[in-house]
């Protein structure tokens, strides 16, 4: 060995003697002991730093049944397993939200006011729902008299079939032109799944939406105590249905998540304002009850 070597590592004895205490060390036995010691990268890993929320927003702050900014994903997801999660007195549903998004607080949404629109994702700040609610209960009801009087005309049915189904066409432009017009755009891709699989794939959501990876927010129906169905509902919002390239961007983030099958049933997408004007599938408008479905928005040009 040179001398500049025995400096550093020490002489023959001590380099003898620190290559027995190698060969002779139980690691298992030594772990065992030490284990808890804190050393400097324990403590490091172990603190929390306190995380600055300021530039944050849930509209769902203080819910129970909502994710809250000061809790990880996996112990929500944990806290409030939709698959055994019953149904809550604030509603048959669990939230989250997009904390990048600001939106109304829940609690303040104009939502609240109409009947069943209280579980609907808050509207934008300037939304005029009161407006668009009567605005489209009365374009409904044109179109009803249209319709009541089309099929009273005598005509030949198939006439009365295509002028039938044209006024509810028109409706639903109007209601939906109404509805941009008074920002009250919100809507939703709805996807089902089993109650076994419910929990893994609302987490799957969970996660995404809080990473600002879907849109606006998302929400997962509870156990039910009345419908027993095995299959459970969750809504992935957007902000505005008109805007086709963010809709589909959120339908292409659920595909890569896994959550939309080729082969399998389309996800559709309805707007909020159809939901507060009690336009759903089976209408006597025969307005679709939506708007939008994956197999064709998804379909490669």
């Amino acid at each position: 060995m040179s001398s500049d070597d025995s400096d550093f590592y020490g002489d023959d004895e001590v380099m003898a003697d620190l290559k027995a205490k190698v060969k002779g060390l139980d690691v298992k036995a030594w772990w065992g002991e030490y284990q808890d010691l804190d050393t400097p990268l324990k403590l490091q890993a172990r603190k929390k730093d306190v995380v600055d929320v300021s530039h944050l927003h849930n509209p769902y702050a203080g819910m129970q049944y909502a994710w809250q900014l000061t809790e990880t994903i996996e112990d929500f997801v944990e806290r409030l397993p939709p698959a055994t999660t019953d149904e809550n007195p604030g509603g048959p549903w669990i939230w989250v939200c997009n904390p990048y998004i600001n939106r109304k607080r829940k609690g303040e949404a104009d939502n609240q006011k109409i009947r069943g629109g209280e579980d609907e994702a808050p509207e934008a700040e300037g939304a005029d729902l009161s407006s668009v609610v009567e605005g489209g209960m009365e374009r409904l009801h044109l179109a009803s008299e249209f319709i009541d009087g089309c099929k009273k005309s005598g005509n030949h049915p198939a006439i009365i079939t295509r002028e039938c189904r044209k006024a509810g066409v028109d409706a639903a432009k109007n209601i939906l032109d109404l509805a941009k017009a008074l920002r009250v755009t919100c809507g939703k891709w709805m996807l089902f799944c089993t109650t076994f699989e419910v929990n893994e794939v609302w987490e799957t959501v969970a996660r995404a939406t809080a990473n600002n990876e879907l849109g606006i927010g998302a929400k997962v129906a509870t156990r039910s105590a009345v419908d027993k169905r095995t299959e459970r509902l969750i809504c992935v919002y957007t902000a505005d249905f008109s805007d086709t390239k963010d809709v589909r961007r959120v339908a292409e983030r659920l595909k890569q998540l896994g959550l939309v099958q080729t082969k399998g049933r389309p996800l559709y997408y309805k707007p909020d304002v159809y939901t507060y004007l009690g336009i759903s599938h089976g209408n006597p408008w025969e307005i679709r009850a939506s708007i939008y479905d994956t197999t064709s928005m998804l379909k490669k040009a």
